[in-house]
């Protein structure tokens, strides 16, 4: 997968939550290098957009998810990159304790595993979402600034 800002940014909230979520120090340091690679390429990626040096095309990346809409509606993904930012740190958030109830599906009771299996297939659209509108939001920055010069 191509590195947008909307990939890069998921990837930081992911580690966030593994941060979060561990006390193991060794897993923490590793966590720890990694968000700093992450705040450094995001840095880096943002400044060479806004400098012109990334072409246009590569600062989208659509997740193009192909699935039955009907039934599958998923909220409304607006704002400004931080606000998206923000829903896609939320979503993350709740991926992350819908996933880990897959992890021990066989203890879920059977009337619930349809739901189950249906908010993590929605709250997963709703992160793709959030993505793809980072980098939409993103590219209309950077052809703001340069029609401004």
């Amino acid at each position: 997968m191509a590195e947008t800002l909307g990939t890069l940014s998921d990837k930081l909230t992911i580690v966030k939550l593994k941060q979060y979520h561990t006390e193991d120090g060794d897993r923490l340091r590793s966590l720890e290098l990694q968000e700093k690679q992450l705040r450094d390429e995001m840095d880096e990626f943002i400044k060479a957009a806004i400098g012109g040096e990334i072409p246009h095309e590569k600062l989208t990346f659509s997740a193009n998810k192909v699935y039955k809409k009907d039934g599958n509606e998923t909220r409304q993904i607006t704002g400004s990159i931080g606000e998206i930012f923000s829903l896609l740190a939320e979503t993350n958030c709740r991926l992350w304790h819908v996933q880990e109830k897959v992890y021990e599906f066989e203890s879920v009771p059977v009337e619930e595993k349809d739901a189950v299996v249906k908010d993590l297939a929605i709250i997963n659209l709703e992160r793709n979402n959030c993505i793809d509108e980072l980098d939409k939001t993103f590219l209309s920055i950077v052809k703001s600034l340069e029609s401004a010069r």
